[in-house]
């Protein structure tokens, strides 16, 4: 009788290959290489608060004001761009390309508290932040006790 150790995740791996192998061969052969760079993306976020306000800090390098929209709507606060592909290197030039290109659509549904008319925004080495100021009464307000 032979021994064989088990590798519980070989399976799974194999699985993927097959996957990956798929969408190579079937889905992608009908598809320019230039659609490929200029997909949807999603930029990460970061989103906290303090006494005073919300803020939010999207990645986004490479990135001017001039491609990105922000636009508050009720309670929702969108957030839409596009990253351009560069085009100073041949496609064919490319050894890999990992950074993503296109456009984006990022929506934040917001607290009621908030102060939309003091929205603030700003651009700096590639991080959008949104500073969203929360309401004069909805802050919380320290009550003092007296000792009688």
């Amino acid at each position: 009788m032979t021994l064989v150790r088990w590798k519980p995740y070989r399976e799974l791996f194999n699985l993927q290959e097959k996957m990956n192998q798929m969408f190579r061969n079937d889905f992608l052969q009908d598809i320019d290489a230039n659609e490929l760079s200029m997909t949807s993306w999603s930029p990460l976020t970061d989103i906290f608060e303090t006494k005073d306000e919300y803020v939010l800090r999207l990645e986004v390098p490479g990135m001017s004001k001039d491609d990105i929209q922000i636009e508050f709507n009720q309670d929702t606060l969108a957030i839409k761009g596009e990253r351009k592909e560069e085009k100073e290197v041949k496609q064919e030039d490319f050894h890999r390309t990992e950074r993503c290109c296109g456009t984006f659509t990022r929506s934040f549904n917001l607290p009621k508290n908030i102060d939309e008319k003091k929205i603030d925004a700003s651009l700096k080495d590639g991080i959008l932040e949104l500073r969203i100021p929360k309401k004069e009464e909805s802050k919380i307000k320290a009550i003092p006790i007296e000792i009688k």
